[in-house]
């Protein structure tokens, strides 16, 4: 399938696994990338700019196909070594990254220096407009039923995506609730150039998480996600479980007053725990209300070989179908 999305980066199908903290090791992205989508390295993931570049390395004797490192920027304090990071990713040649969180303006001179092309991941039409008008190469429109941050609009892709296709000169790509062929050619039909997978990958063989994390992927249906730190403004979509019931329940205890410090149990320094070592209720983790569509743990090439039988056989069949006479 040909799309301005694979002519972007040189992929064979239009699919991008994106960035998940403690989930987006080498073996994942080499996994996915080998089957003809996207594989994306998780760069904060890595604790310092050294291990990144070793991690990018490890990918490359994995894969020889394109891949690419997710960059989130945060806005603490206490920032991480943004050049360190970069100068890692660009000293190892790897010609795609998806940016995520505060606006990357500041760093795009030196990535599209490199050749790089950027993705940004975008939960608004206006914040997309904006990734576009600082140069960014493709944008990834989040919908409000997306795992980990949706933004506060609450705006599904129903709406998202074709309101996106209205304003965007630049392409893009559906995230949030994506899972299958019929995601690839709904999002398509509704003005994308392709779609990011989070919540889906983790569930597959090679995703290097506990196999406890994975069941309860496919375990969960679309009623077992929550909002949380919504009075913070600061909305992550999470899969229920005891720490998350204990999260909401300060939330409704502490009203507006609530602060981080309150929470921090809960959602500070969790991902390690529960990622690795399967504590299923050690605190909150990111889950897509797209949960309620997985019903199995495939290897990546099975899952992106599945989607792309899926999808042709949706347009060359019913859809094409549905035109006869």
């Amino acid at each position: 399938m040909k799309t301005r999305i694979t002519e972007l980066f040189g992929i064979q199908h239009p699919i991008i696994q994106g960035g998940m903290h403690f989930v987006g090791f080498a073996e994942l992205a080499a996994a996915v990338s080998n089957a003809g989508a996207l594989g994306i390295i998780t760069g904060l993931t890595q604790r310092t700019p050294a291990d990144l570049a070793r991690e990018i390395r490890r990918c490359r004797d994995l894969t020889d196909k394109p891949f690419g490192v997710n960059l989130t920027f945060l806005p603490t304090v206490a920032s991480p070594d943004y050049p360190g990071y970069i100068r890692a990713i660009i000293e190892g040649g790897v010609k795609i990254v998806e940016t995520a969180g505060n606006n990357p303006q500041k760093w795009m001179p030196a990535l599209h220096e490199a050749g790089i092309k950027v993705i940004h991941k975008c939960t608004s039409v206006r914040h997309s407009l904006k990734a576009e008008a600082i140069g960014c190469d493709a944008v990834s429109v989040d919908g409000f039923e997306c795992g980990g941050h949706p933004g506060e609009d609450d705006v599904p892709n129903f709406i998202l995506l074709p309101r996106a296709a209205e304003e965007l000169k630049i392409p893009f790509v559906a995230s949030g609730g994506m899972a299958d062929g019929r995601s690839l050619v709904a999002a398509m039909a509704l003005g994308a150039d392709g779609m990011n997978m989070g919540t889906r990958f983790m569930a597959t063989k090679e995703a290097p998480i506990h196999d406890n994390v994975k069941q309860a992927i496919v375990a969960a249906s679309e009623l077992d996600t929550r909002l949380v730190m919504r009075p913070l403004r600061n909305t992550e979509r999470v899969l229920r479980n005891a720490a998350v019931d204990r999260l909401l329940e300060k939330e409704r205890e502490l009203g507006a007053s609530i602060k981080f410090e309150d929470i921090i149990e809960q959602v500070a320094g969790v991902y390690p725990k529960i990622m690795k070592e399967g504590a299923m209720d050690a605190g909150a983790w990111s889950c897509g209300m797209v949960a309620g569509l997985i019903r199995d743990v495939p290897s990546c090439r099975e899952l992106v070989d599945r989607i792309m039988a899926q999808a042709e056989s949706i347009i060359r069949q019913r859809l094409a179908g549905s035109l006869a006479g």
